[in-house]
Protein backbone atom coordinates (compact mmCIF):
# COMPACT_ATOMS: atom_id res chain seq x y z
CA UNK A 1 0.00 0.00 0.00
CA UNK A 2 3.13 2.53 0.54
CA UNK A 3 4.32 1.71 -2.79
CA UNK A 4 0.98 2.42 -4.36
CA UNK A 5 0.39 5.59 -2.44
CA UNK A 6 3.33 6.66 -3.52
CA UNK A 7 3.31 6.40 -6.94
CA UNK A 8 -0.07 7.87 -6.87
CA UNK A 9 1.85 10.94 -5.29
CA UNK A 10 4.13 11.29 -7.65
CA UNK A 11 1.95 10.48 -10.50
CA UNK A 12 -0.37 13.19 -9.61
CA UNK A 13 2.33 15.90 -9.41
CA UNK A 14 4.05 14.78 -12.82
CA UNK A 15 0.31 14.83 -14.50
CA UNK A 16 -0.63 18.16 -12.52
CA UNK A 17 2.89 20.07 -14.19
CA UNK A 18 1.88 18.43 -17.98
CA UNK A 19 -1.64 20.35 -17.34
CA UNK A 20 -0.12 23.38 -16.12
CA UNK A 21 2.37 23.59 -19.49
CA UNK A 22 -0.98 22.82 -21.32
CA UNK A 23 -2.78 25.37 -19.59
CA UNK A 24 -0.21 28.42 -20.44
CA UNK A 25 -1.03 27.17 -24.02
CA UNK A 26 -4.09 27.65 -23.64
CA UNK A 27 -5.39 29.72 -20.79
CA UNK A 28 -9.08 30.28 -21.55
CA UNK A 29 -9.63 26.82 -21.65
CA UNK A 30 -11.98 25.91 -19.32
CA UNK A 31 -12.59 22.31 -19.56
CA UNK A 32 -8.65 22.40 -19.40
CA UNK A 33 -9.02 24.37 -16.34
CA UNK A 34 -11.51 22.09 -14.60
CA UNK A 35 -9.17 19.14 -15.51
CA UNK A 36 -6.15 20.77 -13.99
CA UNK A 37 -8.01 21.45 -11.03
CA UNK A 38 -8.84 17.59 -10.64
CA UNK A 39 -5.36 16.77 -10.50
CA UNK A 40 -4.09 20.07 -8.45
CA UNK A 41 -6.70 18.52 -5.75
CA UNK A 42 -5.30 14.77 -5.84
CA UNK A 43 -1.93 16.17 -5.78
CA UNK A 44 -2.42 18.33 -3.01
CA UNK A 45 -4.78 16.17 -1.06
CA UNK A 46 -1.64 13.24 -1.32
CA UNK A 47 0.45 14.87 1.85
CA UNK A 48 -2.47 15.90 3.74
CA UNK A 49 -3.35 12.14 3.37
CA UNK A 50 -0.09 10.76 4.64
CA UNK A 51 0.00 12.97 7.76
CA UNK A 52 -3.18 12.17 8.61
CA UNK A 53 -2.37 8.31 8.10
CA UNK A 54 0.59 8.92 10.31
CA UNK A 55 -0.96 10.32 12.58
CA UNK A 56 1.43 13.18 12.73
CA UNK A 57 1.00 17.06 12.70
CA UNK A 58 1.39 18.52 9.39
CA UNK A 59 1.53 22.39 8.92
CA UNK A 60 0.72 22.40 12.00
CA UNK A 61 -2.49 20.65 12.13
CA UNK A 62 -3.76 18.11 14.10
CA UNK A 63 -4.44 14.75 12.04
CA UNK A 64 -8.16 14.86 12.08
CA UNK A 65 -7.97 18.35 10.67
CA UNK A 66 -5.23 17.00 7.50
CA UNK A 67 -7.81 14.23 7.27
CA UNK A 68 -10.82 17.08 6.91
CA UNK A 69 -8.37 18.83 4.57
CA UNK A 70 -7.50 15.79 2.39
CA UNK A 71 -11.10 15.29 1.84
CA UNK A 72 -12.46 18.65 1.31
CA UNK A 73 -9.91 18.47 -1.89
CA UNK A 74 -10.64 15.23 -3.07
CA UNK A 75 -14.67 16.30 -2.85
CA UNK A 76 -13.74 19.89 -4.74
CA UNK A 77 -12.09 17.10 -7.18
CA UNK A 78 -15.01 15.30 -8.12
CA UNK A 79 -16.87 19.16 -8.86
CA UNK A 80 -13.64 19.78 -10.83
CA UNK A 81 -14.60 16.87 -13.15
CA UNK A 82 -18.31 17.15 -13.04
CA UNK A 83 -17.51 21.01 -14.08
CA UNK A 84 -15.05 19.63 -17.15
CA UNK A 85 -18.33 17.68 -18.51
CA UNK A 86 -20.11 20.93 -17.98
CA UNK A 87 -18.26 22.97 -19.84
CA UNK A 88 -17.69 20.63 -22.31
CA UNK A 89 -21.37 20.16 -23.45
CA UNK A 90 -23.17 23.01 -22.54
CA UNK A 91 -23.78 26.56 -23.26
CA UNK A 92 -21.11 29.03 -20.52
CA UNK A 93 -24.47 30.23 -19.36
CA UNK A 94 -26.23 27.08 -18.47
CA UNK A 95 -22.78 25.32 -17.68
CA UNK A 96 -22.29 27.94 -14.63
CA UNK A 97 -25.77 27.66 -13.34
CA UNK A 98 -25.35 23.81 -12.94
CA UNK A 99 -21.75 24.33 -11.72
CA UNK A 100 -22.92 26.41 -9.21
CA UNK A 101 -25.94 23.77 -7.80
CA UNK A 102 -23.34 21.43 -7.60
CA UNK A 103 -21.24 23.89 -5.83
CA UNK A 104 -23.88 23.64 -2.97
CA UNK A 105 -24.08 20.20 -3.36
CA UNK A 106 -19.74 20.17 -2.52
CA UNK A 107 -20.52 22.80 0.62
CA UNK A 108 -22.98 20.46 2.05
CA UNK A 109 -20.58 17.67 2.08
CA UNK A 110 -17.72 20.06 3.28
CA UNK A 111 -20.13 20.93 6.26
CA UNK A 112 -21.15 17.31 6.93
CA UNK A 113 -17.46 16.80 7.06
CA UNK A 114 -16.44 19.61 9.50
CA UNK A 115 -19.15 18.70 11.64
CA UNK A 116 -18.27 15.30 11.79
CA UNK A 117 -14.09 16.66 12.42
CA UNK A 118 -15.46 18.65 15.34
CA UNK A 119 -17.24 16.07 17.25
CA UNK A 120 -14.72 13.91 17.10
CA UNK A 121 -12.51 14.14 20.40
CA UNK A 122 -8.55 14.59 20.84
CA UNK A 123 -6.26 12.00 20.70
CA UNK A 124 -8.39 9.53 18.26
CA UNK A 125 -7.15 8.19 15.25
CA UNK A 126 -8.40 8.94 12.21
CA UNK A 127 -9.38 5.77 10.85
CA UNK A 128 -11.02 4.54 14.17
CA UNK A 129 -14.79 3.93 12.58
CA UNK A 130 -15.53 2.35 15.76
CA UNK A 131 -16.10 6.11 16.88
CA UNK A 132 -19.32 7.11 15.59
CA UNK A 133 -18.06 10.77 14.20
CA UNK A 134 -15.01 8.96 12.59
CA UNK A 135 -17.39 6.17 10.67
CA UNK A 136 -19.92 9.31 9.54
CA UNK A 137 -17.12 11.40 8.40
CA UNK A 138 -15.81 8.16 6.24
CA UNK A 139 -19.42 7.48 5.19
CA UNK A 140 -20.47 10.79 4.39
CA UNK A 141 -17.38 11.08 2.08
CA UNK A 142 -17.26 7.95 0.43
CA UNK A 143 -21.31 7.93 -1.08
CA UNK A 144 -20.10 11.96 -2.43
CA UNK A 145 -17.25 10.20 -4.56
CA UNK A 146 -19.32 7.06 -5.06
CA UNK A 147 -22.44 9.86 -6.50
CA UNK A 148 -19.64 11.91 -8.00
CA UNK A 149 -17.98 9.42 -10.02
CA UNK A 150 -20.78 7.40 -11.17
CA UNK A 151 -22.03 10.34 -12.42
CA UNK A 152 -18.34 10.79 -14.58
CA UNK A 153 -18.37 6.96 -15.95
CA UNK A 154 -22.21 8.16 -17.33
CA UNK A 155 -20.74 10.73 -18.97
CA UNK A 156 -17.26 9.62 -19.87
CA UNK A 157 -19.14 6.04 -21.68
CA UNK A 158 -21.42 8.35 -23.08
CA UNK A 159 -19.19 10.79 -24.92
CA UNK A 160 -16.43 8.54 -25.92
CA UNK A 161 -19.11 6.97 -28.35
CA UNK A 162 -19.15 10.28 -30.41
CA UNK A 163 -15.48 11.19 -29.57
CA UNK A 164 -12.86 11.04 -32.41
CA UNK A 165 -10.72 7.89 -31.81
CA UNK A 166 -8.04 9.11 -30.12
CA UNK A 167 -9.68 11.33 -27.49
CA UNK A 168 -12.35 8.23 -27.51
CA UNK A 169 -9.55 5.50 -26.33
CA UNK A 170 -8.81 8.62 -23.60
CA UNK A 171 -12.40 8.86 -22.18
CA UNK A 172 -12.49 4.61 -22.17
CA UNK A 173 -10.04 4.02 -20.05
CA UNK A 174 -11.25 7.08 -17.86
CA UNK A 175 -14.03 5.44 -17.47
CA UNK A 176 -12.75 2.15 -16.35
CA UNK A 177 -11.04 4.20 -13.68
CA UNK A 178 -13.95 6.26 -12.27
CA UNK A 179 -15.73 2.52 -12.42
CA UNK A 180 -12.89 1.25 -10.15
CA UNK A 181 -13.57 4.13 -7.60
CA UNK A 182 -17.00 4.04 -7.50
CA UNK A 183 -16.57 -0.06 -6.78
CA UNK A 184 -13.90 0.89 -3.95
CA UNK A 185 -16.32 3.41 -2.11
CA UNK A 186 -19.09 0.90 -2.40
CA UNK A 187 -17.02 -1.70 -0.25
CA UNK A 188 -15.75 1.16 2.01
CA UNK A 189 -19.75 2.37 3.09
CA UNK A 190 -20.29 -1.25 4.63
CA UNK A 191 -16.36 -1.16 5.59
CA UNK A 192 -17.01 1.60 7.98
CA UNK A 193 -20.64 0.04 8.88
CA UNK A 194 -19.46 -2.92 9.80
CA UNK A 195 -16.35 -2.00 11.78
CA UNK A 196 -18.53 0.71 13.63
CA UNK A 197 -20.91 -1.77 14.92
CA UNK A 198 -18.17 -3.98 15.85
CA UNK A 199 -18.89 -6.70 13.38
CA UNK A 200 -15.00 -6.16 11.29
CA UNK A 201 -11.72 -5.91 12.96
CA UNK A 202 -8.89 -3.80 11.91
CA UNK A 203 -6.10 -6.50 10.66
CA UNK A 204 -2.87 -4.78 12.00
CA UNK A 205 -1.05 -7.39 9.69
CA UNK A 206 -2.38 -5.29 6.55
CA UNK A 207 -0.13 -2.10 5.65
CA UNK A 208 -3.77 0.04 5.72
CA UNK A 209 -4.47 3.67 4.75
CA UNK A 210 -7.74 6.04 4.67
CA UNK A 211 -10.64 3.92 4.45
CA UNK A 212 -8.94 0.64 4.52
CA UNK A 213 -9.05 -0.06 8.14
CA UNK A 214 -10.95 -3.63 7.70
CA UNK A 215 -9.95 -6.04 4.87
CA UNK A 216 -12.52 -5.52 2.86
CA UNK A 217 -11.85 -1.80 2.73
CA UNK A 218 -7.98 -3.01 2.33
CA UNK A 219 -9.12 -5.20 -0.54
CA UNK A 220 -11.30 -2.23 -1.91
CA UNK A 221 -8.11 0.62 -1.87
CA UNK A 222 -5.49 -2.08 -3.61
CA UNK A 223 -7.63 -3.28 -6.16
CA UNK A 224 -10.08 -0.38 -7.29
CA UNK A 225 -9.26 2.81 -5.86
CA UNK A 226 -5.69 3.38 -6.16
CA UNK A 227 -5.87 1.54 -9.97
CA UNK A 228 -8.50 3.63 -10.77
CA UNK A 229 -6.84 6.74 -9.81
CA UNK A 230 -3.83 5.94 -12.03
CA UNK A 231 -6.31 4.89 -14.47
CA UNK A 232 -8.03 8.18 -14.32
CA UNK A 233 -4.66 9.83 -14.67
CA UNK A 234 -3.55 7.58 -17.69
CA UNK A 235 -7.13 8.80 -19.52
CA UNK A 236 -6.52 12.21 -19.11
CA UNK A 237 -3.10 12.45 -20.34
CA UNK A 238 -3.92 9.68 -23.07
CA UNK A 239 -4.66 12.09 -26.12
CA UNK A 240 -2.01 14.50 -25.16
CA UNK A 241 0.68 11.75 -25.18
CA UNK A 242 -0.34 10.05 -27.88
CA UNK A 243 -0.20 13.41 -30.07
CA UNK A 244 3.18 13.92 -28.55
CA UNK A 245 4.80 10.66 -29.26
CA UNK A 246 3.26 10.79 -33.22
CA UNK A 247 5.04 14.19 -32.99
CA UNK A 248 8.26 12.60 -31.75
CA UNK A 249 7.90 9.96 -34.92
CA UNK A 250 7.51 12.30 -37.25
CA UNK A 251 10.61 14.60 -35.70
CA UNK A 252 12.63 11.24 -36.05
CA UNK A 253 11.66 10.78 -39.69
CA UNK A 254 13.13 14.26 -40.41
CA UNK A 255 15.93 13.94 -38.40
CA UNK A 256 17.52 10.67 -40.44
CA UNK A 257 16.25 12.07 -43.52
CA UNK A 258 18.12 15.27 -42.81
CA UNK A 259 21.03 13.13 -42.44
CA UNK A 260 20.97 11.10 -44.86
CA UNK A 261 20.08 13.69 -47.57
CA UNK A 262 23.35 15.42 -46.58
CA UNK A 263 25.81 13.40 -49.62
CA UNK A 264 23.54 14.95 -52.21
CA UNK A 265 23.41 18.63 -50.01
CA UNK A 266 26.89 18.40 -50.29
CA UNK A 267 27.91 17.99 -53.56
CA UNK A 268 25.11 20.53 -55.10
CA UNK A 269 25.57 22.88 -52.38
CA UNK A 270 29.32 22.73 -53.29
CA UNK A 271 28.19 23.96 -57.33
CA UNK A 272 25.23 25.86 -56.22
CA UNK A 273 25.80 27.57 -53.10
CA UNK A 274 23.48 30.44 -54.12
CA UNK A 275 20.57 28.26 -53.48
CA UNK A 276 20.82 28.10 -49.63
CA UNK A 277 18.28 29.74 -47.96
CA UNK A 278 19.99 31.42 -45.34
CA UNK A 279 18.41 32.41 -42.31
CA UNK A 280 20.18 32.60 -38.72
CA UNK A 281 18.41 31.49 -35.64
CA UNK A 282 17.34 34.13 -33.35
CA UNK A 283 19.08 31.96 -30.49
CA UNK A 284 21.11 29.04 -32.28
CA UNK A 285 21.49 27.38 -29.05
CA UNK A 286 18.06 27.01 -29.06
CA UNK A 287 17.33 26.61 -32.33
CA UNK A 288 19.35 23.66 -32.42
CA UNK A 289 18.08 21.38 -29.50
CA UNK A 290 14.30 22.55 -30.35
CA UNK A 291 12.06 20.04 -32.01
CA UNK A 292 10.95 22.79 -34.93
CA UNK A 293 14.71 23.33 -35.25
CA UNK A 294 15.11 19.83 -36.58
CA UNK A 295 12.27 20.45 -39.09
CA UNK A 296 13.03 23.68 -40.15
CA UNK A 297 16.68 22.38 -41.46
CA UNK A 298 14.76 19.23 -43.00
CA UNK A 299 12.48 20.65 -45.27
CA UNK A 300 15.20 23.48 -46.06
CA UNK A 301 17.68 20.49 -47.02
CA UNK A 302 15.40 18.67 -49.12
CA UNK A 303 14.42 21.86 -51.04
CA UNK A 304 18.21 22.94 -51.73
CA UNK A 305 18.26 19.44 -53.13
CA UNK A 306 15.95 19.45 -55.89
CA UNK A 307 16.54 23.62 -56.70
CA UNK A 308 20.24 21.58 -56.99
CA UNK A 309 19.09 19.14 -59.13
CA UNK A 310 16.57 21.63 -61.36
CA UNK A 311 20.01 23.32 -61.94
CA UNK A 312 22.07 20.36 -63.06
CA UNK A 313 19.07 18.44 -64.54
CA UNK A 314 20.16 19.61 -68.18
CA UNK A 315 23.67 18.45 -68.11
CA UNK A 316 22.05 14.94 -67.06
CA UNK A 317 19.83 15.04 -69.69
CA UNK A 318 22.77 16.11 -72.12
CA UNK A 319 24.38 12.88 -70.72
CA UNK A 320 21.55 10.46 -71.84
CA UNK A 321 20.32 10.69 -67.90
CA UNK A 322 17.52 13.20 -67.91
CA UNK A 323 14.73 13.70 -70.27
CA UNK A 324 14.47 9.64 -71.04
CA UNK A 325 14.96 8.75 -68.44
CA UNK A 326 13.82 11.36 -65.52
CA UNK A 327 10.78 11.97 -67.17
CA UNK A 328 9.69 8.52 -66.74
CA UNK A 329 9.59 8.60 -62.55
CA UNK A 330 13.16 9.45 -62.07
CA UNK A 331 14.68 6.37 -60.82
CA UNK A 332 12.81 3.93 -62.75
CA UNK A 333 14.59 3.86 -66.11
CA UNK A 334 17.90 4.52 -64.40
CA UNK A 335 18.68 2.61 -60.79
CA UNK A 336 20.21 5.18 -58.17
CA UNK A 337 24.22 4.17 -58.71
CA UNK A 338 23.49 4.78 -62.37
CA UNK A 339 21.56 8.37 -61.37
CA UNK A 340 24.47 9.16 -59.09
CA UNK A 341 27.32 8.34 -61.68
CA UNK A 342 25.83 10.40 -64.23
CA UNK A 343 25.18 13.30 -61.18
CA UNK A 344 28.78 13.23 -60.85
CA UNK A 345 29.25 13.66 -64.40
CA UNK A 346 27.24 16.61 -64.98
CA UNK A 347 28.42 18.26 -62.03
CA UNK A 348 31.65 17.89 -63.38
CA UNK A 349 30.59 19.27 -66.80
CA UNK A 350 28.55 22.42 -64.79
CA UNK A 351 32.21 23.23 -63.17
CA UNK A 352 33.74 23.23 -66.31
CA UNK A 353 30.82 25.61 -67.88
CA UNK A 354 30.58 22.95 -70.77
CA UNK A 355 27.42 24.41 -73.43
CA UNK A 356 24.46 22.79 -73.23
CA UNK A 357 21.43 23.37 -75.05
CA UNK A 358 18.91 21.33 -73.08
CA UNK A 359 15.80 23.04 -70.87
CA UNK A 360 15.90 21.67 -67.60
CA UNK A 361 14.41 18.52 -67.03
CA UNK A 362 12.46 16.55 -64.33
CA UNK A 363 14.72 14.22 -62.34
CA UNK A 364 13.92 11.89 -59.41
CA UNK A 365 10.40 12.64 -60.03
CA UNK A 366 8.41 9.80 -57.64
CA UNK A 367 4.86 8.74 -59.17
CA UNK A 368 3.34 10.26 -55.96
CA UNK A 369 2.45 13.56 -55.26
CA UNK A 370 3.37 13.87 -51.78
CA UNK A 371 6.04 15.29 -50.27
CA UNK A 372 7.69 12.03 -48.01
CA UNK A 373 7.69 10.02 -51.46
CA UNK A 374 9.54 12.90 -53.03
CA UNK A 375 12.27 12.81 -49.96
CA UNK A 376 12.57 9.17 -50.07
CA UNK A 377 14.07 9.25 -53.98
CA UNK A 378 15.82 12.17 -53.26
CA UNK A 379 17.37 9.67 -50.19
CA UNK A 380 18.33 7.02 -52.26
CA UNK A 381 19.80 9.19 -55.02
CA UNK A 382 22.19 10.69 -51.65
CA UNK A 383 22.65 6.70 -50.55
CA UNK A 384 23.82 6.22 -53.77
CA UNK A 385 26.06 8.84 -54.16
CA UNK A 386 27.90 7.71 -50.65
CA UNK A 387 28.37 4.42 -52.30
CA UNK A 388 30.26 5.46 -55.06
CA UNK A 389 32.56 8.22 -53.38
CA UNK A 390 31.43 10.58 -55.63
CA UNK A 391 34.83 13.04 -56.40
CA UNK A 392 33.68 16.16 -57.08
CA UNK A 393 36.09 18.69 -58.94
CA UNK A 394 37.74 21.53 -57.64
Amino acid sequence: MSLLLTLYGAGSLLVLAWMAHRLVRAPRDVPLWSVTGLIACWAAAYPFGLAADRNEVFLELAPMTSRLVQHVLVLAAVNCMVSFYLFSTLEPHRARNRAAWYGLALLAGVAALTAATAATPDGVRTRDHTVTSVAAFYVTADLYLAAGFALGWLWTRRYARIAEPRLARGLRITSFGMAAIVVADALFVPAVLMRWAGGGRADESLDTAGAAETTLGWFGAVFFLLPGIVLILVGVTYPAAVMRLAALRVWWRHLRAYRRLEPLWTALHRHFPEDALHRVPVRPWRDALSLRGVHRRYYRRVIECRDGLVRVSPYLAALGGGAGTAAGGGLSGASPGELALRLREALRAHAEDRPVATAAVPVVVPDEGDLDADVRQLVSLSRALRSVRTAEPE
